[in-house]
């Protein structure tokens, strides 16, 4: 089989900050118990101009400046979201065009919850193979949405990231991938709903930790690895809380997953989520330096992969676009009137 892998990524999360707890002071709750039960200290927030759309056309960007690719040479692009701007309108044409790879190229939008972003990667893992595209770009963003007083706006916020899948110049290579699905409805939203609905304690055990567990069990039976054979550790991140459990159920220990354990600082990016992580640690990875990446999306599935970083890793100019470091220290923080206006609480007929 052809070696595929990440050529190069690039990521994007708003600068607009609200502290878990303004919005608990806003419902009347206790901040300090919110804060701690969650494991989330702020959220991120975007403002009227951003969108899935926006966010993603900035982290394709970023992939492209850390790299020498001819945007012609990208066969195609998928945009993983559940919060695509337009219900009938894609996505990924605006990020083809805005970055100069139309018109002979591939497109589509992916919806599976906050797993869409991974299943792209995995799509473009097989065009690449099949030698049908040279390099493809997989996306994973949102704008998460969160009725107002729900348990979900603690979490619910916005970023993304993107990757360029290839076969050559690889500098982390993808050495294999599996999924595991079911029917489970932890969560969902109708057509026309503005905000979904979940299954409270039921997102837990039969949805998040039995997909991912029995994911990461599979994938490490597959490649023949046990939790210490790898340096990082990177899980889907509803919450803060989580993504430990999950690691400790599966005999990793904390220091592995801490440098892609992002929600604490920006809060459940969804199809972002676990792709950020990622690129917060492909920002420091070295050479030989092994990746397990799970990720989970409700109703639900988890998609995992088992990634070794190349010698090309120390090549890549990583400087040429933002560091998630550097997102995390640039921020504004606003209080709850201001994030009911971003968000469109407020809505009037």
């Amino acid at each position: 089989m052809k070696n595929v892998g990440i050529v190069s990524y690039g990521a994007y999360i708003p600068k607009i900050r609200i502290k878990t707890e303004d919005i608990a002071k806003a419902w009347g709750k206790d901040p300090e118990t919110i804060s701690k039960g969650l494991g989330i200290i702020e959220k991120s927030v975007p403002t009227l101009d951003q969108d899935v759309a926006t966010i993603s056309v900035e982290a394709a960007r970023a992939a492209l400046k850390r790299c020498r690719i001819n945007p012609q040479d990208i066969g195609a692009i998928y945009v993983g979201s559940e919060s695509h701007p337009y219900a009938v309108k894609p996505t990924g044409t605006i990020v083809a065009e805005a970055i100069g790879a139309t018109p002979i190229i591939k497109v589509a939008d992916y919806e599976f919850a906050c797993k869409a972003g991974t299943a792209a990667i995995q799509t473009c893992m097989a065009l690449v193979k099949s030698k049908m595209i040279k390099y493809g770009i997989a996306i994973g963003s949102d704008t998460s949405q969160a009725a107002p007083g729900d348990a979900l706006e603690y979490a619910a916020s916005a970023g993304g990231a993107a990757f360029i899948i290839g076969g050559d110049n690889i500098i982390a290579k993808i050495n294999e991938t599996c999924s595991f699905t079911t029917d489970t409805p932890d969560f969902w939203r109708r057509e026309g709903r503005k905000y979904p609905a979940h299954g409270g304690r039921f997102t837990g055990g039969p949805a998040y930790f039995r997909h991912i567990i029995s994911n990461a069990k599979n994938l490490m039976e597959k490649t023949g690895t046990k939790p210490e054979d790898y340096n990082y550790a990177i899980f889907h991140q509803p919450n803060g809380k989580f993504p430990l459990r999950v690691a400790k159920m599966l005999g990793f220990i904390p220091e592995q997953v801490k440098q892609g354990l992002l929600c604490p600082y920006v809060g459940n990016t969804y199809s972002g989520a676990t792709m950020i992580g990622l690129s917060s640690v492909l920002d420091v990875a070295k050479p030989g330096e092994r990746i397990l990446l799970a990720s989970y999306g409700s109703g639900a599935g988890s998609d995992a992969f088992d990634i070794t970083v190349t010698d090309l890793i120390s090549e890549l100019p990583r400087n040429n676009a933002p560091l998630i470091s550097d997102f995390l220290n640039n921020k504004e923080y606003i209080d709850y009137a201001v994030y009911a206006k971003y968000r469109d609480l407020l809505y009037y007929d």
